[in-house]
């Protein structure tokens, strides 16, 4: 209340206090003319008081408004301080983003080179194995001589021809192993610099959230990811694809579903055209390689956390060649993966509802190491049969299975003297090592209808 209007205030109620005293002083005696006056003059005192403390007040809430002046004027400072810092993490991000896709196109460039010469020592190595068919052939054509005759110099030239072959195809193989080491640290380099704009990523979020907080705005939380495909199956998902998944205990990354009649499918391996390599060591295997869109490897760390949820049925589906027609081999099993402590040991269980189905994967030894040419940990006490025979894999005595071999350049039946090449094969209830066109790893919940 401002001053004029107290003062107005006091003047009327000093009026209405005179009006309410006798203003005929001859009708009153002395005695009661004083005592009216000295009312008056406690009243007067009263209101002089009521007056002071008006004005106390009115200081006190002024100096109280000048605080919250001061403190909002602080908060529009922190405010703009952090919208320019804001500002200036943007403009970091966008510079770290604009280095990073350069890098993407120097990758990208340098994959475009390295397939062009692939593509070229494909072509090579086609052409020498023609040759070297043709060789044989002839070598086959050669006719027994006998004891006494000396004269081999066809067969020493066809000899010798045959090992500059071997040194030419030795040439190049290295030269593709130097072209791929070149692309693979062009790839962690990408990926670490994809890292730490993730992280920039994470920290601007971060301050846009407490800005957020700071205008009073509302926060919308994030619902959970499924913890498996046949989870997306149940919250209504019906198309087969690429979704992202967050297991228990585990961070998200992105998973290829199958989704069927009965449930989700969780694919964890997929080889159809050889486009991908799968002579990996232990790390690639641990983290997972390829393409969801493709030929892929899951991960041995993703597969043991999808595991440990609970009961999984694989189901292993492979097509081979036989003459000119596509054959196709199915297997189920009961499924349990243990960790890397236990170097990713695999437990099978033959499904009792299996039938007579082809044993593509033994279940006589569960408990099987995985082993990579670098982590030797299968039973041969010999040799490395990851080594010898390519890929990884959860291998016995270099056992009667290689899923993650080398892709075949044609498919074929392979022959007996050939069955260890180094080649993805598995061996058939007649005791062939078949060369295998395609194969697919994929697992479910245990508790789904079959």
């Amino acid at each position: 209340m401002k001053m004029p209007q107290l003062l107005i205030l006091l003047l009327t109620i000093l009026v209405h206090a005179a009006a309410g005293f006798p203003t005929d002083r001859r009708a009153l005696p002395g005695r009661d003319k004083h005592a009216s006056w000295d009312d008056v003059n406690v009243v007067a005192h009263g209101l002089l008081q009521l007056g002071q403390g008006l004005k106390e007040h009115v200081d006190k809430t002024k100096a109280q408004m000048r605080d919250v002046n001061t403190k909002l004027k602080a908060l529009n400072g922190t405010v703009a301080d952090l919208e320019r810092r804001q500002q200036e993490q943007d403009e970091a991000l966008k510079a770290r983003s604009k280095e990073v896709e350069e890098r993407e196109r120097l990758v990208a460039e340098l994959a475009e080179e390295v397939r062009v010469k692939a593509e070229e020592v494909k072509r090579q190595s086609e052409d020498v194995q023609t040759r070297m068919e043709r060789l044989e052939e002839k070598v086959d054509e050669v006719p027994v001589v006998d004891s006494n005759i000396s004269d081999h110099t066809g067969v020493s030239f066809i000899q010798r021809l045959m090992q500059s072959q071997n040194r030419r195809i030795d040439q190049l193989v290295e030269k593709i192993k130097q072209q791929q080491d070149k692309l693979e640290k062009q790839s962690l380099h990408l990926q670490t610099l994809q890292s730490k704009v993730g992280h920039k990523r994470v920290k601007s979020h971060r301050r846009r959230d407490e800005e957020t907080v700071l205008r009073g705005e509302a926060e919308h939380s994030i619902t959970g990811l499924a913890r498996d495909c046949h989870d997306l199956f149940e919250q209504g998902q019906r198309a087969s694809g690429v979704y992202m998944i967050q297991p228990e205990g585990t961070q998200p990354f992105n998973v290829l579903c199958e989704m069927t009649s009965e449930g989700g499918w969780t694919v964890i391996q997929k080889r159809l055209d050889g486009s991908q390599n799968f002579n990996q060591l232990w790390e690639s295997y641990k983290r997972g390689f390829g393409s969801l869109n493709g030929e892929f490897w899951l991960g041995l760390e993703n597969i043991h956390s999808l595991s440990k949820q609970g009961q999984y049925v694989l189901q292993v589906e492979l097509s081979d060649w036989e003459g000119q027609q596509q054959q196709q081999q199915a297997a189920r099993y009961r499924f349990q993966l243990a960790g890397e402590q236990e170097k990713f040991s695999l437990h099978l269980q033959e499904e009792a509802s299996s039938g007579s189905q082809e044993k593509i994967m033994s279940t006589e030894e569960s408990g099987l190491p995985f082993s990579t040419a670098d982590r030797d940990n299968d039973l041969a006490a010999d040799v490395n049969c990851a080594e010898l025979l390519s890929g990884g894999w959860w291998f016995n005595s270099c056992g009667n299975s290689n899923l993650n071999g080398r892709y075949p350049r044609r498919p074929s039946v392979v022959r007996p003297q050939q069955s260890r090449r180094r080649g993805m094969f598995w061996t058939s209830s007649k005791g062939q090592n078949v060369s295998l066109k395609t194969t697919l790893l994929k697992i479910k919940p245990a508790t789904i209808k079959q």
